[in-house]
Parts: C-alpha cells; sequence; structure tokens
C-alpha cells in the first residue's frame, strides 16, 4: 500500500491497534457518555433543536438504523450522527477541551454511538457478537485524544476555520474502526476528512452568529460517517491529503505550517472538562463562578455600580469578548460580558437566561455597559501550561463612593480534572435532572442506576442499551 503521510498513519495505527490500558480513562469516559445523554435530554425541550433529529426524508423508514435516545426516531446511522450530536451540542453545554484550538470532544459521540447502535444489530444478523458499552468507551477515548492531541499543536481558528474539522477526523477514523474497517479503511475515510476541508467561524461571530454554531458538530460527525461507511465499500484514500504541495491541507488550510501531532494515548479523555452546572463557552465558566460569589453583594448595589472589572486569557479575549449587541441565543451564550451581568443580576445561569423575557432585562445591559475586559498574561501563560491547564478569571466590582469587591480570582472550574471530585456529584444530579425532563420518575430512576451506578453497565450489548432509551 502506498505510505500515507505520517500523520495519518500515526492516527491510523493507534485507532486499529493501540491498546488503553488507563482505567482513569473508563471511568472519565462512562462520565462523558453519562454527561453527553444529559445534555442531549435536556436539549429535547428546544423545538429549535429537536425540529432537525428526525429523518432527513420525512416519513422515511430505516429497519435498521441507529436509535436517537429520548424520541422513537430510526434512522440512518448518517442521520443518527447529526441528530444525536445535535442534540448533545445545543446548549452549549457538554465537555470541553481547551488548547490552540478549542473544541467539545463528546460532539463524537454522536457518531460513535449512531455507528455502534447500526453495527451491533448488523452483527446479530450476521450471527457475530454486538458491540459492549466498553467499545463505546474504548472509541470514545480514542476519538477524544485524536481531536484534543490536534487541538493541543495546531490552531484552526487563528486562519477562520472552525474546531469541528478535528471533530470529522476523529469520527471518520473511529467510525470506519467501528464498521469493521482496517487500517487501509481508517485511512480512506481519514484522509477523505481531510480533504473535505474545515467549515468558516463565520457563524460563531457577529454579525453572523446564529445556531448553525449548534449544528456543526452535527454536520461534521454526520459527514464522518457517510465517509466511513464509503471507506469500508472500498474508497480509496488520499495518501498526501494533507502533505500535497499547493492542494494540500497544509498548503491550502494552515497557510504551509505543518499538521502537527503528539503522542496518542489517554491523556484528552483523562483531563477533559466538564460544563457541570453552567451552560455558557467555557472560557467564561470561571468567570461565572466568580459573579456568583458577588452576587449577594452586588444585588442590593446594582446602581451604585460604576465599574466592573474582568481579567481573562487571551484566548477569551479572542472569542467572547461580546459586549453586544445580542442577535439571538448563540449571541449571548458567547459573551463574556453577557454571562458575568447575568450571574451578577441574578445569582444562577440557565439556558433560559439567554431567551426573552430575561434578555431583554435593561439591568443587563447597564451591567454590562460598566464592564472593562483585559487580559491577565499570567492567565494566558498558565492556560497554555500542561501542567495546569487553568481557565482563570477574575471580576472586581467597584462602587459610586469609591468602595469595591473584593478581587474573585476562580483559576480552575468545577469541571476541572483538579476539582472532579467536586464535579462528579454534580453530574450525577444532572443526569438525574435530565433524565426527568424525558421519562416518567420510575423509568428515569431505572436509567440512572443503570448508566450512572451499574457496574455491569461496560459489559452491556450497545443495541440493547440504546434500545434502552427509546421513548415512548
Amino acid at each position: 500500500m502506498t505510505a500515507y503521510d505520517p500523520v495519518l498513519e500515526k492516527i491510523a495505527d493507534y485507532v486499529v491497534a493501540g491498546t488503553i490500558e488507563s482505567e482513569l480513562a473508563y471511568e472519565t469516559a462512562r462520565l462523558t457518555l453519562m454527561d453527553s445523554l444529559a445534555c442531549a435530554f435536556f436539549a429535547l425541550g428546544y423545538p429549535e433543536c429537536t425540529k432537525l433529529i428526525g429523518p432527513l426524508v420525512p416519513g422515511a423508514y430505516v429497519p435498521v438504523g441507529a436509535r436517537v435516545p429520548g424520541t422513537s426516531f430510526v434512522v440512518d446511522p448518517v442521520q443518527g450522527a447529526f441528530a444525536l450530536t445535535a442534540l448533545i451540542r445545543w446548549l452549549d453545554y457538554n465537555d470541553t477541551w481547551l488548547a490552540q484550538e478549542w473544541g467539545h470532544p463528546s460532539d463524537n459521540f454522536g457518531a460513535i454511538l449512531a455507528v455502534a447502535d447500526y453495527q451491533s444489530q448488523v452483527r446479530r444478523r450476521w450471527g457475530e457478537a454486538p458491540y459492549r458499552i466498553r467499545d463505546v468507551l474504548t472509541a470514545a477515548i480514542k476519538a477524544y485524544e485524536i481531536q484534543g492531541q490536534l487541538a493541543l499543536e495546531n490552531s484552526l481558528n487563528r486562519r477562520g476555520f472552525d474546531h469541528v474539522h478535528f471533530v470529522k477526523m476523529a469520527s471518520a477514523a473511529v467510525a470506519a474502526w467501528l464498521l469493521g474497517g482496517g487500517r487501509a479503511e481508517v485511512l480512506s475515510a481519514l484522509s477523505n476528512a481531510v480533504i473535505d476541508g474545515a467549515a468558516l467561524r463565520v457563524y460563531r461571530h457577529l454579525p453572523n452568529t446564529g445556531p448553525r454554531k449548534s449544528w456543526a458538530a452535527a454536520d461534521a460527525t454526520s459527514r464522518a460517517v457517510r465517509l466511513a461507511l464509503l471507506a469500508v465499500q472500498g474508497e480509496p484514500g488520499y495518501p498526501t491529503a494533507v502533505s500535497a504541495p499547493t492542494w494540500g491541507f497544509e498548503a491550502v488550510i494552515l497557510g504551509g505550517a505543518p499538521l502537527r501531532l503528539g503522542p496518542l494515548s489517554s491523556y484528552v479523555m483523562e483531563n477533559v472538562l466538564f460544563k457541570v452546572a453552567y451552560p455558557a463557552e467555557f472560557h467564561g465558566q470561571t468567570a461565572v463562578e466568580a459573579a456568583l460569589r458577588l452576587h449577594p453583594l452586588v444585588r442590593e448595589r446594582l446602581d451604585d455600580i460604576v465599574r466592573i472589572q474582568i481579567e481573562t486569557q487571551e484566548s477569551a479575549m479572542r472569542i467572547i469578548n461580546k459586549p453586544g449587541p445580542f442577535r439571538n441565543p448563540a449571541d449571548r451564550d458567547h459573551s463574556l460580558q453577557y454571562m458575568t451581568a447575568v450571574a451578577l443580576l441574578y445569582g444562577t445561569l440557565t439556558y433560559e437566561h439567554y431567551l426573552e423575557p430575561v434578555a431583554t432585562d435593561p439591568r443587563i445591559a447597564r451591567l454590562i455597559a460598566t464592564m472593562e475586559v483585559r487580559e491577565n498574561p499570567q492567565f494566558s501563560r498558565d492556560y497554555l501550561d500542561p501542567e495546569k491547564r487553568a481557565i482563570a478569571n477574575a471580576v472586581q466590582v467597584f462602587f459610586r463612593d469609591g468602595s469595591a469587591s473584593e478581587r474573585v480570582v476562580v483559576e480552575y472550574p468545577v469541571g476541572h480534572r483538579r476539582r472532579r471530585a467536586e464535579a462528579v456529584p454534580l453530574l450525577r444530579e444532572k443526569f438525574r435532572a435530565a433524565l426527568r425532563r424525558v421519562y416518567p420518575e420510575p423509568r428515569a430512576e431505572r436509567l440512572y442506576r443503570l448508566i450512572a451506578e451499574d457496574p455491569k453497565l461496560p459489559e452491556m450489548a450497545v443495541d440493547r442499551f440504546m434500545a434502552e432509551l427509546v421513548f415512548p
């Protein structure tokens, strides 16, 4: 076989032959599965999302397909990946990875669960054993690692491209493997994903911020599954998709810079960041925590506030330093100023705070008008330090009489690995609450015990697991 670009061969070898020895990675992967489903169940309450998740052609019936959790839909695995990823991502509440390129590794669960469900049913028809949940967790660890390591070494956003391209690459590789592909098929799917190029970030920024940012990853995972299906049908790959002069990924997308990739193990899964309490862009999570601490002080002195100083990292300065105007919820949940103002004002932050009538509360605009946002160089250094991976923000409020609040600094959000013990009970509460949004109480509690507590879950067949999530 023709030699492929080394970065593609490295990924393919890891997917096909890499072994995961870390029990911490598997424990964390189970938490990410639980949390991803929680995000999906919460999203089922929003028609703007649910209108996207049925069959691509209304009324189409797929006898052997992927189940969409919390619904009665059975769709082909391409649409299954789209539907589940859209649900997971919709509320900006799923786990996060921050590096040169930020992103949300749990986006990959859309492809993983859809393909594993479909392929398990196919295997049963062939008289073969279906996939087990542990196989899903292995695929998740590998997808997280591929996306996260690419993000550590390369920045797409600095060139105007969106991080979901790395989701597409990771999902294409693991989907081809789950479909029964070997090294050649994984390389085919992966190289074709590279050739697809990268979406523009225009839908994440003023004046074009819009709901596409909530289904962009769904588009990436569904395309990844489509390319994986082609690969296992014999579609060839493209060995120098990355390095070809003039036309390759490095030349066109990276401006001639090399596509770098560090060692592949289980580092990303072990260190992934959970959004435990607040559906908000992760660079601002610690600002929300700081603002909540200040809420008891400022809630009775709102008219006396003359200045609010926010210190943040360089990445936040670039992507969520947005004082307005805000045209929609997608604008608001990616504004450092908006989320901080809501936390100061209301003492909480939920997705409903991005919607009317809260969005037009004139007090939010008044607070934002007093805000000064600046980069703290130490915060930026700690953000990139592999030993820290901090996401620090500081908030301080100044009053008309010359007094000021304390300067509240939060370096690590509650979803950080350094605060994992604190986060796990909150993640379980989040999951239980999400289940109760969809299922009757007895069934919600049974599913909670299965997914959050049952030690036998890793050995459960994937198609049986997905059938448990069908509703009604």
